[in-house]
């Protein structure tokens, strides 16, 4: 289980998030920097104990209107070799040292766990909390077969509204970046998708709003 420590981070990680965003396909706002508030998340174990991976959920008010963000973020000792296209910047962690912070959609540890969460195989563990499963997040799982192990390497593509990592085999993991409450996996599956994750995130006056985060469509079956 991750060990969470609760030190000073040079920027923190709204700070990071505020100077990239605006340069994602999904940001929603106008010129100016966003004004970022904590709203959610949660974090996933990675067995080796070397990477962190941790769902973060924030709420953009620099807008007419505010919009919540998911930005799942992978945190590394050094920084792995051709990974500088989903590099998020650096942070001085005060117990752990410089820490490398990417996009998660393109790290493997992270395209490992998340399919291993939808299927029930590992818990989502709490935001700031060590070794404590949250409850919070609920995943479904539909499919009869194990999902693909290999999810990007066909390719990791930003929309609009989501990423996209594509497995060998066709299937498809859809990470939502613009967050609305809605219908989830006590409510019925979308058409066509074989599994999803659902959270909560906090509103401004203090309440909590849940909605989908993630799903995977499987490929068919070969003829």
């Amino acid at each position: 289980m991750a060990v969470i420590h609760h030190t000073t981070l040079t920027p923190t990680k709204s700070e990071l998030l505020a100077a990239w965003l605006p340069s994602r396909p999904w940001y929603r706002g106008g010129d100016g920097e966003p004004r970022l508030i904590r709203a959610g998340g949660f974090r996933l174990d990675d067995p080796a104990g070397e990477v962190g991976v941790e769902f973060v959920i924030v709420r953009d008010t620099s807008g007419a209107e505010p919009v919540v963000y998911l930005a799942p973020l992978t945190y590394r000792g050094a920084p792995p070799a051709g990974a500088e296209h989903a590099l998020v910047g650096t942070l001085e962690h005060g117990v752990l040292g410089r820490r490398w912070v990417y996009d998660a959609c393109h790290d493997p540890v992270f395209a490992a766990q998340l399919p291993a969460l939808i299927e029930g195989r590992v818990l989502a563990q709490a935001q700031s909390v060590s070794d404590t499963p949250d409850d919070d997040v609920l995943r479904v799982y539909r499919g009869t077969a194990a999902l693909a192990g290999d999810f990007g390497s066909a390719g990791v593509t930003d929309h609009r509204d989501r990423t996209e990592l594509t497995a060998g085999d066709g299937s498809v993991l859809r990470v939502r970046r613009v967050l609305s409450p809605g219908a989830g996996p006590g409510s019925g599956a979308p058409a066509g998708d074989a599994g999803e994750v659902e959270a909560s995130w906090e509103q401004p006056d203090g309440g909590r709003e849940r909605g989908v985060l993630v799903t995977v469509r499987t490929a068919p079956p070969a003829s």
